[in-house]
Formats: structure tokens, sequence, C-alpha cells
């Protein structure tokens, strides 16, 4: 289940469109015609983006009237977070590791 919402997530976070969508709404809840205006792209293109940012619970919407306003979902970043800082503190520990074995190596050879 969490590997799933990792999926989600990241393949949500790999678009730039959707990325900036996400630091739009950062700022204030905003409308599909209001995030699509700065990408130049159809209201269509920009509702499959919002689609996507649903389905990774890193948005919301809802029908006002004749428009569909969007904000920033309930769905925090902890688990990305969380997967992201353990290969984090892996990767430093082969890297300390490796700089430790190229010191003793440098320190046999003269």
């Amino acid at each position: 289940m969490v590997q799933q919402r990792l999926d989600r997530i990241f393949s949500a976070l790999a678009d730039p469109t959707r990325r900036e969508v996400l630091v739009r709404l950062g700022s204030a809840p905003a409308t599909i015609s209001d995030l699509a205006e700065p990408f130049a792209i159809s209201l269509t293109g920009m509702k499959k983006h919002i689609r996507v940012l649903e389905e990774a619970g890193l948005v919301v919407t809802e029908k006002i009237g004749r428009s569909r306003r969007c904000r920033l979902g309930t769905e925090r970043l902890d688990d990305a977070m969380a997967w992201i800082s353990f290969y984090q503190r892996l990767w430093g520990r082969r890297l300390d590791g490796l700089d430790a074995y190229f010191t003793l190596e440098k320190g046999t050879e003269q």
C-alpha cells in the first residue's frame, strides 16, 4: 500500500507542470482556468494534470458553480520524505565507507 502511494506521488511529481501547479496552490486555491493560463495549455490538458495530482492525494477539487476550484490536498509528502531519507542515509554510509577505503589506500602507497 505504501509502495503504491509512493508510486502515485513520485509519478505526479515527475512532471514540471504539476510541480508548478503545486507551488501555485501553495499560495492560494485556484480554478483550473487560472492554473492553465500561465502554461498556455488547454483546460482539458490542465484537467488531466489535476486528475493525476488528485489521484496522488496532492490536490483536492470542488465544483463551485460552473468552475472547479483546486487546493492542496491533505496527503502529505511524509512517505516520500521517509523513502528519500532512508536512501540518503544508505548512500551516505556507503560513500563514507568508500572515502575511508581511499584514505586507507592512499596511506599505504606512501
